[in-house]
């Protein structure tokens, strides 16, 4: 028996085949190999056709099936991950009526502010545990406000996974973890969010049927098996924004337990077990793929968008794209922790979060033409993105979110040991680099409503931990060349 997982990004679609036995991936297929086109008919807006999603995961699963030979009628259930914040409308024939407005769309900052305001900081905190933001809501009323032609026409608002869900199924759910990703969700009251649909003047009958992230939430219509290739009738039993999947799949799902990613941005992820936020509203608390009312699970989940995209720009054009990832790894570790005086800020990827919004861009600090060479600047780069995520990790902790085990995965900026090694140290914990992706994740969670696994527990424990990283001797000059760093990013 196999379970199969999908991760709609918007660069990719990817799919796995997993062994429900062992968990164990069979195999892993993207499509398409070169990136997805993102729409920008106007500076600062990102669209793509939910279609094209749709025909990756035809695509990919046909790629997949034929690469492995695994029967259709083996495959058990379906799990999706999938792109937070992005939203689809949808007519009555639940055909998409223009474009999705993803994540990385900030036509909606402004309406965002506006709406914290209007309803008030602490208001919004404490029944949202977000501002509005650039969120799925406030772009639901850009739309509202600029087509309403569109708007009039809309039967239904969806996530990208709850899109997907559709095309696999013909039935039209979301999830109480979607809708907080989206600020849709009171956690107050454990339920849709009148406070943000009166203030936009929404109609709540816009939101489909709600069902838990894990459930069996419609089964595949014979028209999606035609074009996918697998069998009618099998279950999809599992959705989640890509955030809250990606914890799922390295076994983050207990209060006190951390997940963290670092590609072209860096995310911190932390379970707590009550509605937590920010004063200074610089985290975003979502509901995580267990969370029930009598069992409350809240990830909270810091963004630094500087992180992998300064190493890439430093490999670029200081390396002239001939250095490899590994080249740069063994000069950086040859140079001395705090990088002899070197530090440079990675804020180069627009406002922070983390910081207020503030954005104090990517500065090169200290540079001595005598001293310093290429191998300086790659381990201050290494340096200064795991110091920000150090920095992060601090509001976390002030949140109640104690950091002992760090879980991350093997595609990332945590394959480097100066980095890692600089994290671990600062903030006492061990990191622990797991096989895993978020597509196998979302696999291996379509095994429990399905009746594989008991629990969500126990369908990601078989895990392989790859690479254990541990704190060294603080005093070998790592809170020296962080404290240094920090009061250079606190002046800027």
């Amino acid at each position: 028996m196999y379970l199969l997982g999908y991760d709609i990004g918007s660069s990719s679609i990817k799919a796995a085949l997993v062994r429900a036995d062992t968990g164990a991936p069979v195999a892993i297929v993207q499509h398409p190999q070169t990136e997805m086109k993102i729409i920008a008919v106007q500076p600062g807006w990102a669209e793509q056709d939910p279609d094209t999603w749709w025909d990756g995961v035809c695509l990919a699963t046909r790629k997949l099936l034929n690469q492995t030979g695994v029967p259709a009628s083996e495959i058990r259930g379906i799990g999706i991950s999938y792109q937070m914040h992005g939203l689809v409308l949808v007519d009555e024939d639940f055909r998409p009526l223009r474009p999705a407005i993803i994540w990385c769309d900030s036509r909606a900052v402004d309406i965002g502010h506006k709406a914290f305001e209007a309803i008030g900081p602490e208001k919004c905190l404490r029944h949202l545990l977000n501002s509005p933001g650039n969120f799925t809501a406030s772009k639901l009323k850009w739309v509202k406000d600029e087509e309403p032609e569109t708007y009039r026409r809309i039967h239904k608002i969806m996530l990208p996974g709850d899109y997907i869900a559709l095309c696999l199924s013909g039935e039209a759910f979301t999830t109480p973890s979607g809708l907080s990703e989206g600020i849709f969700w009171d956690f107050l009251k454990d339920g849709v969010a009148d406070i943000v649909f009166d203030h936009f003047g929404f109609d709540p009958a816009l939101l489909p049927a709600l069902t838990p992230a894990v459930s069996l939430q419609g089964r595949l219509t014979a028209e999606a098996a035609g074009a996918t290739g697998l069998r009618a009738g099998t279950p999809v039993a599992y959705r989640a924004g890509d955030q809250p999947n990606n914890a799922l799949s390295l076994n983050v799902l207990q209060p006190g337990e951390i997940a963290a990613t670092g590609g072209t941005s860096g995310v911190v992820y932390g379970v707590v077990d009550h509605p937590a936020y920010d004063p200074r509203s610089r985290v975003n608390g979502f509901a995580h793929v267990n969370h029930t009312r009598a069992q409350p699970r809240i990830g909270i989940l810091l963004c630094i968008n500087g992180a992998g995209i300064q190493y890439s720009w430093v490999r670029q054009y200081l390396g002239h794209n001939q250095i490899s990832y590994a080249d740069m790894e063994r000069q950086a570790a040859a140079v001395p922790t705090g990088s002899d005086g070197l530090r440079i800020l990675p804020f180069g990827n627009g406002a922070e979060r983390m910081l207020e919004n503030r954005n104090p861009g990517a500065r090169i600090i200290n540079l001595q033409f005598n001293r310093h060479n290429a191998a300086h600047i790659y381990r201050a780069a290494l340096e200064g993105i795991a110091f920000s995520f150090v920095y992060g990790a601090q509001v976390l902790k002030n949140m109640g979110v104690e950091v002992h085990i760090l879980r991350v995965g093997n595609d990332n900026l945590f394959q480097s040991g100066v980095f890692a090694h600089t994290i671990s140290t600062l903030l006492g914990c061990s990191i622990e680099v797991v096989d895993t992706t978020g597509a196998v994740g979302a696999a291996r969670a379509a095994g429990v409503a399905t009746g594989l696994y008991a629990t969500l527990e126990e369908a990601v424990r078989n895990t392989t931990v790859l690479t254990t990283y541990t704190p060294r001797d603080p005093a070998d000059g790592y809170e020296t060349a962080y404290l240094t760093w920090r009061a250079d990013m606190e002046n800027n």
